[in-house]
């Protein structure tokens, strides 16, 4: 056999000599070699720019190998890593086309933990649509542009005025992602500062521009007035809910108890009877609250005028957020920071300072009243404040329709729905408990 030494120098030279295999039997090859004798490596067959391949006599392989150290069934008996050091790569990864089998998992390495990175749709995000596409900035909506990118043929294109633009970042905002089940409490110490109509517009808002199952409790003691917000559409009560709480499994089965409105909003009205909704205890609305939460992810309730009511306690503890409505009058505004007050001396404090005031504008002037006065009084006690203006829809105390409402009062309601949207995390705390 002729065996043609080569020299080291050059490039993808190899690292042993090679020679020109045939079919013969390894015994016939090595002949008469000492070398083969001793147990040195066999000849191996190499290629420039590429990795050998060892072959091992089977009299030199070990007998007590396990079976699952070798290399699975149909793979050829290469090392797992090449030898220009990458490491070698899972063919099942990323989606590639591969029907052969991989390499079982070692026993020896615990498995890696779980994590929540996203997942690569694509092992080339270079091709990705946002990468290879131009941004096309989104037409008018509104007003004199929209009528330019009209007439134009969709030709050109000025894009949103700021006020559409401001607009879309509110619904982007209310758009917010949510976990779990979220709890509005809109409370006020004074009766007729709008805080009913407040709870109602702000449901509907959320309703409206989320989708998702929003669902308000009226909480009164008295007779409340929150179903007539929204077209009645069953006479059930909060009352008849818990008494047949037993037999409620799905969303459908809650859905016999509420009315809904013409947004979206439900809602699950009170007795009419004072005396019996003065039995809607504190236990009662925790009842409640535990059927609820499990079919709607926001939960708004109505709380009635004043704090020392039997249900109000379970309100403050379980509230995420709480909205003080008042009025623009000074006795309104006095009302409200009383209530925060009473909540700061009953050990409410983080609840104060994640509350949300409402100045709510029950006429349709202010009079003498300094506005900024007032706002930046709640401001300094309040995460942030936001003023609902007047509007002839709401002064009706009739059932609400958003697209009735003036276009002010809708663009304030939803930026009061942004604003409760900013505490939307993960894993809310409950503020409510010190």
């Amino acid at each position: 056999m002729h065996v043609s030494e080569q020299s080291t120098s050059g490039v993808g030279a190899p690292e042993h000599p090679t020679a020109d295999l045939s079919a013969q039997e390894p015994s016939q090859q090595h002949g008469g070699d000492p070398a083969a004798d001793s147990g040195a490596e066999a000849p191996t067959r190499a290629f420039a720019g590429f990795r050998t391949e060892r072959r091992v006599p089977a009299t030199e392989r070990p007998q007590s190998q396990p079976a699952t150290s070798g290399p699975p069934a149909g793979m050829p008996p290469w090392d797992p890593t090449p030898v220009t050091g990458i490491p070698r790569v899972d063919p099942t990864a990323y989606g590639a086309y591969y029907n052969g089998h991989t390499d079982p998992p070692s026993r020896e390495a615990p498995a890696a933990p779980y994590r929540s990175e996203t997942v690569p749709h694509t092992p080339y995000p270079e091709l990705s649509t946002g990468m290879l596409l131009r941004p096309i900035k989104p037409p008018p909506s509104e007003g004199w542009r929209r009528l330019v990118y009209v007439l134009s043929g969709r030709l050109v294109n000025l894009g949103e005025s700021p006020r559409a633009a401001r607009h879309n970042n509110l619904v982007a905002q209310v758009n917010r992602p949510l976990r779990g089940s979220y709890r509005i409490a809109v409370v006020s110490l004074k009766g007729g500062v709008g805080k009913t109509t407040i709870a109602a517009t702000l449901g509907s808002a959320f309703a409206a521009i989320r989708g998702d199952r929003v669902v308000a409790i009226d909480a009164n003691p008295d007779r409340g007035t929150l179903s007539q917000k929204v077209p009645l559409e069953t006479a059930a009560t909060v009352r008849q809910l818990l008494q047949d709480a037993g037999t409620v499994e799905r969303y459908s089965d809650v859905r016999r108890y509420t009315s809904r409105g013409p947004s979206g909003l439900e809602v699950l009205g009170s007795e009419s009877d004072p005396a019996v909704s003065e039995a809607f205890d504190a236990d009662d609305y925790t009842r409640t609250l535990g059927i609820l939460e499990r079919f709607y992810g926001l939960v708004i309730t109505d709380c009635g005028p004043g704090l020392l009511h039997s249900a109000m306690s379970s309100v403050l503890e379980n509230a995420n957020v709480l909205i003080v409505v008042s009025s623009g009058s000074i006795d309104g505004a006095r009302s409200a920071s009383a209530t925060l007050d009473w909540l700061d001396a009953h050990g409410h404090e983080a609840l104060v300072r994640n509350s949300i005031a409402v100045i709510n504008a029950v006429r349709p002037r202010t009079g003498k009243v300094d506005m900024n006065k007032v706002i930046d009084h709640f401001s300094r006690r309040c995460r942030a404040v936001r003023v609902v203006p007047y509007d002839p829809h709401l002064d009706e105390g009739a059932e609400i329709h958003l697209d009735q409402m003036r276009r002010e009062t809708s663009e304030a309601l939803t930026g009061l729905a942004a604003v409760v949207a900013e505490g939307f995390p993960g894993d809310q705390p409950n503020l409510g408990v010190t």
